[in-house]
């Protein structure tokens, strides 16, 4: 805490669906900023469950393009990473189902590009409902997608914002920050953040979004939390 700015001393631990190390084993959504910004994949790790077991990771082609790959020793984490890059969303969709049959899993990630016609309301209902009776949490990351009829029990907005200064060298970057937004929920209270995360602990800290006046003087340049 001796690291922070006073503000950030305001912080609360609030603990909107999926905060890490409390992972909830049903299908969330998350939508990145804009295309190609990293941020939505980057908070998608940051709430990944503890322990050893994989993590099956899907991207079409489109989404692998723009994004890149994700990469988890860059978190400190050394569990496996089962990668795969497929064409179609459809077979995209198909996949996410299957990888949540399987109990050797700790999660199942899908990113994908667009609006494309295979991911309707039934496609994200049938992956919810095999999440939840899996008992493993399934994350849908969207690309440039539009937020349309879902049955993901949380939805997000995530953008990215600049890093955390490094305490050893103020010109490096830190830990990663996002401004988020869970702007649906069937369980949680909806809100707006800004989220830091813990690298070192594994723990998103969510410190509710201010007035530009009070981020001004808080240190921080006005408007740092304005939508993307």
């Amino acid at each position: 805490m001796s690291r922070r700015t006073a503000f950030l001393q305001t912080e609360r631990r609030a603990e909107p669906a999926g905060t890490a190390g409390k992972a909830v084993c049903t299908l969330s959504e998350v939508f990145a900023g804009t295309v190609g910004d990293a941020g939505a994949a980057g908070f998608v790790l940051s709430q990944l469950p503890g322990g050893t077991a994989p993590v099956l990771w899907i991207q079409d082609r489109l989404s692998r393009r723009e994004t890149g790959r994700p990469y988890l020793p860059g978190l400190g984490m050394s569990r496996p990473l089962l990668l795969m890059e497929i064409s179609r969303p459809a077979d995209v969709l198909a996949a996410a189902e299957e990888g949540l049959r399987c109990k050797a899993l700790s999660a199942v990630v899908a990113e994908i590009m667009g609006d494309p016609p295979a991911l309707d309301f039934t496609a994200t209902k049938r992956l919810a409902f095999r999440a939840e009776a899996a008992g493993l949490p399934c994350w849908l990351i969207r690309h440039g997608g539009t937020a349309d009829l879902s049955a993901a029990r949380d939805r997000w907005r995530v953008a990215s914002l600049p890093s955390l200064p490094l305490a050893d060298d103020p010109g490096a970057p830190g830990d990663p920050r996002w401004r988020v937004e869970l702007f649906r929920s069937r369980s949680r209270q909806p809100g707006l953040w800004m989220a830091h995360h813990d690298r070192a602990a594994h723990r998103l800290d969510l410190v509710p979004a201010v007035p530009d006046g009070a981020e001004a003087a808080a240190g921080r340049p006005a408007g740092q939390f304005a939508a993307g």
